[in-house]
């Protein structure tokens, strides 16, 4: 949850560095925790149970952990890459924009999916039932879709998520990669919009989480036929609206007290709520979904309150390990299932079973945590720093199409000239040049024939280029400019002709 330009806040909830709005990233912490503590809700334990009872919808209703993450991936986006995507469409900040998403998804992905395909390949081989994985729908496992789960898309062209994906919880994953792919051309419209007034943007937030409430309280639940596209698109647009809100609100004191205020009652009014709701009928309570942009915004404002506890260095590691907590939970708890199907030494009544269990939740936090160090991290920096050989392929790609090189060089202004040639020439001497270096032309530079040597003097271009060098500081830099491409023009015109 980063950007890089820097702001901050009085408080310190949002790094003076990075720009990381730390509120938000402890608050994945918490999204991903009660995400887990619903699935390990189904563990067949009596204690499990127990703890289920008193808490109720707090822990059952943890499927609302995801739809928390997509609108804090809208926000966070929206934040990090609105302004650099916004303006218009450009092949190179697309490109770059995408690598960064993808260096950031598929590391550990790819290592969660090979090592738990491994092991429903061996469950498929070696079990006795055909059962492979605790799914309501079994993942089916060939090639083709190897092939959808290895890029992401295996999602895409199902209506609902029940065995899409081998890693339970990675069908979010398909979802969010495919609202990366959409987000350059709805930043077109975004950015149109940040204009608009405080109350229309936040409004129009709030109408986004409208069709997710309406399930919730006509039904109790979330799971429709394409309901996931539905959660990740308005979640993903409700939080990319409550940035463009956010963004407009004057920083006061009395903005930043009220923010905090918001953020403060807010946790009381979801937990409330989701009590609340299950009066009205199961699951009714996922209702206050609709909250969500709003706490998002609260707390990305705020600064003192919760804000301050979620960006406290705990609970802001917990955020950025947050990623592999998701990714590692299904397969350590399949694992865990299973050996409670297999084995009586670990019976559902036995006190082993629920020490084992306790051990196994621990667990995902280690694992997590590992993955985050040796896997995660240096994955991504290593992988960025192909970001500029990325960032050329759009333009390699156009060029292996014949479409750039059908395109006319738009010729540069330069300073004024009393020599109308010597401009024109030198713009477009100037134009070819930056063509060259932004791959669009790829004949090499040529190289000069008539170079300095200790017996030879410097021609007339390279005594042009040193006197430029040794340009003189107060002069205006449209005539260094004019004065820099007059002396290219030379050294083009003149060394490469022979003179």
């Amino acid at each position: 949850m980063t950007t890089p330009c820097p702001a901050a806040t009085p408080s310190g909830t949002r790094a003076a560095s990075s720009g990381e709005i730390r509120g938000l990233t402890g608050l994945r912490a918490v999204a991903a925790v009660w995400v887990v503590l619903f699935h390990f809700h189904f563990t067949p334990l009596p204690g499990v149970a127990e703890v289920v009872d008193v808490l109720g919808p707090l822990i059952t209703a943890g499927a609302l952990g995801v739809d928390l993450f997509f609108v804090l991936s809208g926000f966070v986006i929206a934040y990090t890459y609105l302004d650099k995507l916004g303006p218009r469409v450009r092949a190179r900040a697309t490109a770059r924009f995408l690598w960064a998403r993808a260096c950031r998804v598929w590391p550990v992905y790819l290592l969660v999916l090979h090592v738990f395909g491994v092991w429903l390949i061996a469950r498929a081989t070696l079990g006795g039932d055909e059962v492979i994985a605790f799914q309501s729908v079994q993942p089916v496992l060939d090639v083709g879709q190897y092939l959808q789960q290895l890029v992401l898309v295996q999602l895409w062209d199902d209506p609902r998520f029940d065995g899409a994906s081998w890693v339970g919880s990675t069908w979010s994953i398909s979802a969010e990669w495919l609202a990366y792919l959409l987000f350059p051309v709805a930043a077109l419209v975004l950015h149109r919009m940040r204009g608009l007034p405080v109350v229309v943007l936040a409004c129009g937030s709030s109408l986004l989480m409208v069709p997710m409430t309406w399930a919730y309280l006509a039904t109790g639940s979330p799971y429709f036929p394409w309901s996931w596209l539905v959660r990740i698109l308005c979640g993903f647009g409700a939080g990319a609206l409550a940035y463009l809100a956010v963004r407009k609100l004057p920083r006061t004191s009395t903005a930043l007290r009220t923010a905090s205020a918001i953020a403060a009652v807010l946790p009381i009014v979801l937990a409330g709520g989701l009590l609340l709701g299950e009066l009205a009928g199961p699951g009714r309570g996922g209702a206050v979904i609709v909250l969500f942009p709003v706490l998002v915004a609260a707390l990305a404002v705020a600064d003192r309150g919760p804000a301050m506890l979620l960006s406290t260095p705990a609970l802001v590691y917990g955020g950025r390990v947050s990623y592999g907590l998701y990714l590692v939970h299904i397969p350590l708890f399949e694992v865990y299932w299973l050996a409670l199907e297999r084995y009586s030494l670990l019976a559902p009544h036995t006190a082993l079973a629920h020490v084992v269990g306790v051990q196994v939740l621990l667990a995902t936090l280690g694992v997590a945590a590992l993955t985050y160090r040796f896997v995660e991290e240096p994955s991504r920096r290593g992988l960025r720093a192909l970001t500029p050989a990325v960032e050329r392929l759009p333009i390699r790609t156009a060029v292996a199409l014949g479409i750039l090189r059908a395109r006319p060089l738009t010729l540069p202004d330069v300073g004024a000239s009393s020599d109308g040639a010597l401009a024109t020439a030198a713009a477009r001497f100037a134009a070819k040049r930056r063509a060259r270096a932004a791959g669009w032309l790829d004949e090499p530079l040529p190289q000069p024939r008539h170079a300095a040597s200790a017996t030879r003097p410097a021609t007339l271009a390279a005594a042009l280029v040193k006197a430029q060098r040794r340009r003189a500081a107060h002069r205006s830099e449209l005539d260094l400019w004019a004065d820099y491409e007059r002396a290219e023009y030379i050294r083009g015109n003149y060394l490469h002709a022979g003179n």
